[in-house]
């Protein structure tokens, strides 16, 4: 991804669901105007979920997924069937392909119900129209056709419509600021460290900070107090990565809010209080209990990754227990989780707000508590209360 990209977690997903040969991918690449997905006569073309991220007038920075027939069969088909329900839990906008010859089926219809059981916002978009000349006007129905590019603007149109109701207005730092105010960002570079570029979460934390007119100072961990010496006035908060979250607060007095990347990610994905409520239940795990430490994206596990090596390590220390650590990675988030004692996700960047969502009502529906990297290396280091002192009522709470 370079540095202009969108991040995924920051597109709105659009997802094209139906049977199979309804003709969901010559839809896709009628809307997007690519040859994205592979067309084909033969039916369950589309093995496995096509995603795309792209530009989509007049939408914007969008990721289109072309997900396999709802209705496949056989042993893979059920794997189809069962990747396409885990599609849902991160799109934001969902479009039922129906084969317009043959109208809505019990398998369109079992669609429609899961979309309405997420609270999924949908279109029905009937197909073929060209062999069929039916047409739809419902509020969210419309008949298109692929081949002949009928009504492909209208229904961008209609999913226009229903994106602006799916972009979140929430801010990661920038409500919490004024313009001119100096905020400092601890950034470690260290053998974990992608080379030549910061991380996500830093990233779009100076460009929020930017967006606010607020002036932002970067320091490594070492040169923190140097940093903060060198300012003609205090700054208005200090942000951290949590890796170094112990050794920062004891270089930032008492009298300056501090708190981290992660936090602010998660008061952003909106789970904060989960978080906060999660990681309290850190002290109470048992020898032998399992733990999952889940990351958002994948990428190559180094000896000294946070996830992997540094949140276990930490875990035995604090607990004192020896506990089983389980890890998960990008897209493969156990949708059973009874036999977890906590997760421990991370700040959830390359995650939608929805899939976030998703997976912390996973949890809860299990009744397993849900924290992420950032709220729980605070409360292990002692400092989650000063760390939540930006957000009063959360800090109150945590003292009741």
């Amino acid at each position: 991804m370079s540095l202009n990209d969108t991040p995924s977690g920051e597109r709105i997903h659009i997802g094209f669901f139906g049977r199979r040969n309804a003709g969901k991918s010559s839809l896709v690449n009628a809307v997007t105007g690519q040859e994205l997905a592979v067309v084909s006569d033969v039916k369950g073309t589309t093995t496995d979920p096509v995603y795309k991220a792209m530009e989509l007038l007049p939408l914007g920075p969008v990721e289109i997924i072309d997900t396999p027939g709802f209705d496949d069969e056989g042993a893979l088909g059920e794997l189809r069937v069962k990747k396409t329900r885990q599609i849902l839990a991160k799109t934001d906008i969902a479009v039922l392909v129906v084969d317009g010859s043959t109208g809505l089926t019990d398998c369109d219809k079992e669609l429609i119900t899961l979309f309405r059981e997420r609270e999924l916002p949908y279109i029905i978009a009937y197909n073929k129209s060209d062999l069929t000349g039916s047409e739809f006007a419902k509020d969210n129905e419309i008949s298109v056709s692929a081949a002949e590019n009928k009504n492909i603007f209208e229904l961008k149109e209609m999913i226009g419509t229903l994106a602006k109701n799916a972009v979140s207005e929430r801010r990661i730092i920038g409500d919490l600021l004024n313009a001119g105010d100096i905020v400092v960002l601890v950034t470690p570079i260290d053998g974990s460290a992608p080379k030549g570029r910061m991380i996500l979460p830093q990233v779009q934390t100076l460009r929020d900070i930017l967006d606010a007119d607020a002036i932002p100072v970067f320091a490594k961990e070492g040169q923190l107090a140097d940093a903060l010496a060198g300012l003609a006035r205090p700054p208005k908060m200090v942000v951290t990565d949590s890796q170094v979250f112990g050794m920062v607060s004891k270089t930032v007095p008492a009298d300056i809010p501090l708190t981290s990347f992660s936090i602010l990610m998660a008061r952003y994905k909106g789970f904060l209080d989960a978080a906060v409520r999660g990681a309290a239940k850190i002290r109470t795990l048992r020898e032998g209990d399992t733990v999952l430490i889940s990351e958002g994206c994948t990428h190559h596990r180094q000896c000294g990754d946070i996830g992997a090596v540094k949140l276990p390590a930490l875990l035995k220390k604090y607990t004192g227990k020896s506990l089983n650590i389980e890890l998960s990675s990008g897209r493969d988030f156990p949708e059973e989780l009874g036999k977890y004692a906590l997760v421990i996700h991370c700040g959830g960047c390359m995650l939608n707000e929805r899939e976030m969502s998703h997976r912390q009502n996973t949890a809860k529906a299990a009744g397993v508590p849900f924290t992420n990297y950032g709220t729980a290396i605070a409360c292990m280091n002692g400092i989650l209360k000063r760390s939540l002192g930006i957000f009063p009522d959360l800090a109150k709470e945590l003292s009741e």
